[in-house]
């Protein structure tokens, strides 16, 4: 049985319990087969934004997600895709968040101050935050889930933001301080990562999987890569929320059986539709499309240890044979804007609006190869997957543009499952998928210096690390922005990625489901928290 077979028994089982009525998993995978085979039926397009309504309790939100694989824990350091960490944010809080205006506010931390220039944090914990297990929140908590994050041995994707932290104290059960090796102006901005949640103190391992937090849903099922149940909290310390009774969350990987689920009433909100059919399925009655505007990009990672990736004459060919408005055009349908190739959107506060737009130059590319000692043709390997919807369509698009120079690119697919596991630093070439982050200094701290986690290409830039590392203390606006413009220009010019558009979040729902007037543009699905936010109308 496939994970998809698995998912929605499953769902059938807990539907049965928690929002009785007829279902048929036969008929939903038969309807789902005509659904991927004939397209969504329909004319017209009208991107809409849903009516905000008066939140109110009850009801059962069942969502398909995707990205999701039978490797996945809850524990955060290891989250990295919409699926897991829409489950984990159901279940536990971080000390602050990100708004629908992108500004950051506090969570599990009432309020906070800096000193010493941004080298000292204090957080001051709300009282009378429990655990699902009854436990009162305390700093202990804090500064134990914080403290996996850092340390040679700690295997956390954000290890290398966490161990820019000199020491963490608690000044009583109420005060946590932190304490930084250098000043950081955007410090509590990255209390917001998906990946810092907050435990109980002396949760380690797979003690994490129990999924006990303060958050709005308290775990009832937990089966990796398939399917996650979760019902509300009623001791949330946030007044009102959430307003569902319980959330069912399916990994979906295929974008058509999510759509077909979306269709067939199976679920009630689907993240990543196809682009292809989008303004079909919006016309259908009784299904509304959500967009924001946000800091999602594509990039095309190098490894410059790789050959012949390591030739910055080849960078720049295979930077200049990719079309970007033809990208924009044809894989987002529009729906997005060409990038520069570096990673921050042009919303976002210190984005280098004044470089060059870099463009489609078969010519030019032809002379970077010369000049790198290919006189006639270049053939490369790209490695490829629909881990976004249109992945492996965009890397044909790129090797129909390549051909122009005398490029050939040769896209080898594979399966969504175990792609981001398996590829990433695993193969020369490949395409990716990042949301981007609320800051600049967060993006490049996570995916571009030297000793960055995700730095896919291995790049290593002692001029831009020293700038990322100035950065963080600077809090004059003007000589932040130069800083960090010349730091985008570095990224653009030196680093071995092609980075050929930015897309807007979209995500499709019944009519039935209400959100606020304004969604928040950090991620799909209002910031990955629709779970809490949003409510049957």
């Amino acid at each position: 049985m496939t994970k998809q077979e698995r998912a929605m028994n499953a769902s059938k089982k807990n539907r049965d319990v928690l929002q009785p009525g007829p279902y048929d998993r036969r008929q939903f995978l038969k309807t789902t087969a005509a659904v991927g085979a004939a397209g969504v039926i329909g004319s017209a397009l009208s991107l809409q934004s849903a009516q905000a309504s008066t939140p109110k309790r009850g009801g059962v939100l069942r969502q398909a997600l995707r990205g999701g694989a039978t490797t996945d824990t809850l524990n955060g350091g290891t989250l990295q895709a919409a699926h897991p960490i829409n489950v984990s944010w159901q279940l536990r809080n971080n000390l602050t968040e990100i708004d629908a205006d992108g500004q950051v506010v506090g969570e599990l931390a009432e309020s906070w101050e800096a000193s010493d220039n941004g080298k000292v944090w204090v957080f001051n914990l709300r009282k009378g935050v429990e655990f699902h297990n009854g436990k009162s929140l305390e700093a202990a908590d804090v500064i134990h889930s914080l403290n996996l994050h850092r340390g040679e041995e700690s295997e956390s994707a954000v290890s290398g933001i966490m161990n820019a932290i000199s020491d963490i104290k608690a000044d009583g059960k109420q005060r946590v301080i932190v304490e930084l090796a250098n000043p950081n102006a955007d410090f509590a901005f990255l209390m917001s990562d998906y990946h810092l949640v907050i435990g109980p103190e002396g949760t380690n391992g797979e003690q994490w999987d129990k999924g006990i937090g303060t958050g709005p849903f308290i775990l009832e099922e937990w089966e990796p890569g398939v399917r996650a149940l979760t019902k509300r909290n009623p001791n949330y310390f946030k007044d009102g929320m959430p307003y569902f009774d319980a959330v069912e969350t399916l990994n979906i990987a295929d974008v058509a059986a999510r759509t077909s689920a979306l269709q067939t009433g199976e679920v009630d909100v689907i993240e990543d539709p196809d682009l292809k059919t989008l303004h079909l399925l919006e016309r259908l009655p009784g299904i509304d499309v959500l967009e924001v505007g946000g800091t999602r990009h594509f990039p095309y990672p190098m490894l410059k240890t790789a050959s012949p990736f390591d030739d910055k004459d080849v960078q720049m060919a295979l930077k200049l044979v990719v079309d970007r408005e033809e990208w924009v055009e044809k894989i987002l349908k529009g729906h997005g804007y060409v990038g520069n190739d570096h990673p921050v959107g042009r919303n976002q506060q210190f984005f280098a609006d004044s470089l060059e737009q870099r463009v489609y130059d078969p010519d030019k590319a032809r002379f970077h190869l010369k000049k790198a000692g290919y006189e006639d043709n270049l053939s490369v390997e790209l490695v490829a997957s629909d881990v976004y919807s249109g992945g492996v369509d965009a890397a044909l698009l790129y090797q129909a543009s390549a051909k122009a120079a005398g490029i050939n690119i040769d896209v080898r697919r594979l399966p969504k499952d175990g792609y981001w596991s398996e590829v990433p630093l695993n193969v020369p070439w490949h395409v990716s998928s990042l949301a981007g982050r609320a800051t600049i200094d967060w993006v490049m701290s996570v995916s571009y210096a030297a000793d960055a986690p995700w730095n896919d290409t291995t790049w290593a830039n002692e001029r831009f690390n020293k700038l990322l590392k100035e950065a963080r203390g600077v809090f004059d606006k003007a000589k932040r922005a130069e800083m960090y413009h010349e730091m985008q220009q570095l990224v653009r010019d030196d680093c071995p990625t092609v980075i050929p558009a930015f897309a807007n979040f979209i995500a499709c729902k019944t009519d039935k489901i209400g959100t606020p007037e304004k969604l928040a543009s950090n991620s799909q699905l209002d910031g990955l928290k629709n779970c809490e936010r949003w409510w049957f109308a």
